[in-house]
């Protein structure tokens, strides 16, 4: 019997140990940056940056505000148009989501460049 308690506080063990070391946080290496040279990349920047911008941000405002409206005062829709509310819903609220939670937690690292002429010029006062 005290074998059988054995085995299994081993297996336990060894579960703990497995389970530690693969939610271990590994370090990020990962950096946004310019990116490669693919021929698409600038006008998905650009998408990237009218659907997050202040304006998208307002329009998911307003889209929320009237689809919520519709939806509450609306009365009797039929199935098209109230799935066509709830689809202009879901977007506001995708759209003002991502927008609102980098207002409130930032948006990550920024790295400001160097200007190497005047890194030099500071180091060299110091000598």
């Amino acid at each position: 019997m005290q074998n059988v308690f054995q085995i299994n506080r081993k297996m336990i063990v060894n579960l703990a140990l497995l389970a530690f070391i693969l939610m271990a946080a590994h370090p990020a290496m990962a950096s946004t940056g310019t990116g490669g040279s693919l021929p698409y990349e600038s006008w998905l920047t650009s998408l990237q940056d009218s659907v997050t911008g202040p304006v998208a941000f307002a329009l998911s405002i307003i889209g929320i505000v009237v689809a919520g409206g519709v939806l509450i005062f609306g009365g009797e829709l039929n199935a098209f148009f109230r799935s066509l509310i709830f689809i202009v819903l879901v977007m506001a609220l995708l759209i003002g989501a991502k927008n609102m939670m980098s207002t409130f937690f930032g948006q990550g690292a920024i790295i400001a460049s160097i200007d190497a002429k005047a890194y030099i010029r500071s180091i060299s006062t110091l000598v």
